[in-house]
């Protein structure tokens, strides 16, 4: 039996599509998440909402903020807090680059999306800063530029 190996993302659970549109990403990371059996049981039943997640830097770990994941619909007493702050598992190199980045003016960074790599269920992070109106402008621009060309050729 062989393993197989794909991209490096797997299924999307959830992706933020609004976090290219009002941020250039700069760089990007791919961190574990710390879940509780119920949160995964939940993800695999489909549905978390990331679109307001960010990552906060408190005492050189990470965390992931406002991030929604629901009640499992078959969890007992023991169901997990759908709003709870989780913690993201990167390396100390990471957690540093991404704190020194995000100490400058007008960087944050913020999820772009949630997949399930394998068994794991992993968060892809962009660190970048936030668009102007202009800046937008010139994306869609540039985008329907892009689309004339490839419907004429």
């Amino acid at each position: 039996m062989s393993k197989k190996k794909g991209g490096a993302e797997g299924r999307v659970i959830s992706t933020n599509r609004r976090a290219t549109f009002d941020y250039t990403v700069e760089d990007s990371y791919e961190a574990g998440l710390v879940l509780t059996g119920t949160e995964v049981k939940s993800l695999r039943a489909g549905g978390a909402v990331i679109h307001d997640g960010f990552v906060e830097i408190k005492d050189d770990e990470a965390w992931l903020m406002r991030t929604h994941i629901p009640p499992y619909s078959h969890g007992n007493r023991e169901n997990h807090e759908p709003n709870r702050k989780r913690k993201l598992l990167l390396s100390a190199r990471e957690i540093a680059k991404i704190k020194r980045k995000t100490s400058q003016q007008g960087f944050t960074a913020f999820a772009i999306s949630l997949y399930f790599s394998g068994a794991w269920v992993k968060l892809k992070i962009g660190v970048g800063r936030g668009k102007k109106s202009w800046d937008r402008r010139e994306d869609e621009k540039e985008k329907s530029s892009r689309r004339e060309l490839r419907d004429q050729g």
